[in-house]
């Protein structure tokens, strides 16, 4: 009899980095020697569709072993070295965060100490906590952008699911021969829900690009405007702190560490999203 996944066992498996299609994979291959991926689609419940998709995620990851043959089969590796190389991947992540957010704090505190002798100080900074206002700025920015809109997106996704803002300024800025373009991270390629979203973007004009890893959520708006995150690394993934930034010169720096990410980063056609 097929058991259910554990979602207590999945919701852990993805605080420790994996998507949710990846957890409920990997928790079905743990219960047998090895599995087709037919065989593992029906017993994790994920779409055939994703299925290698997912399947080779994990294999990358050095999560799981494919066993070549006439009839290709996949196994776990065993849960004390998967979780091992979890936390290393989360380590590595953690000290990519803390490089990126001593940068910016050192690129930040000179623009502090210059706005400390304004009346109005920091009025080019917004520090925002609550989930709302983060949403409505994202729209904001979208919105108001002219000619060009670049983003880091990853998860946690503070739009709506539909995010109709986007798609509409998408639209309006390639109607205008403006430049819009977005990197997402592999994972978008195993969440159906996410990679949907990718195609209707892409419909929509946006130009989209894949990589492994980003350092942080972020959107710049015509070289001038920056809403970006900021997790902390000491209360964890579910403490965020973004920032909204309307500063030409930190915008144009931000827009180059952008441009070096993208042109590392695959195309959506070269990581098979678009089929």
């Amino acid at each position: 009899m097929r058991m259910e996944p554990d979602e207590g066992s999945v919701s852990d498996l993805v605080e420790l980095g994996l998507s949710r299609y990846e957890a409920r994979v990997y928790l079905a291959l743990v219960r047998r020697d090895s599995y087709t991926a037919a065989q593992v689609a029906r017993e994790a419940e994920v779409p055939r569709q994703r299925i290698y998709d997912v399947l080779d995620g994990l294999v990358r990851a050095q999560l799981a072993v494919a066993h070549r043959g006439r009839v290709a089969t996949f196994a776990a590796v065993a849960p004390e070295l998967a979780v091992t190389r979890l936390m290393n991947r989360q380590r590595e992540s953690l000290e990519r965060l803390e490089k990126v957010s001593t940068g910016l704090t050192s690129l930040l505190l000179p623009l502090w100490a210059d706005g400390r002798a304004h009346t109005d100080p920091l009025d080019y900074i917004e520090v925002l906590r609550d989930q709302r206002q983060i949403a409505e700025r994202f729209a904001d920015i979208q919105e108001q952008a002219d000619s060009e809109l670049l983003t880091f997106c990853m998860p946690p996704f503070v739009a709506p699911a539909a995010n109709t803002s986007g798609i509409k300024a998408t639209r309006r800025l390639r109607r205008a021969k403006g430049t819009v373009r977005a990197v997402y991270t592999h994972d978008a390629l195993a969440d159906e829900e996410v990679l949907e979203n990718v195609r209707r973007f892409a419909e929509a004009g946006e130009e989209a690009r894949f990589t492994q890893r980003l350092p942080l959520k972020l959107v710049i708006a015509d070289a001038s405007l920056v809403l970006c995150d900021m997790p902390d690394p000491v209360a964890g993934t579910g403490s965020t702190t973004a920032l909204y930034i309307e500063h030409p010169a930190l915008a144009a720096c931000l827009r180059l560490a952008f441009q070096s990410v993208w042109e590392a980063a695959e195309p959506m056609r070269a990581t098979g999203a678009g089929d």
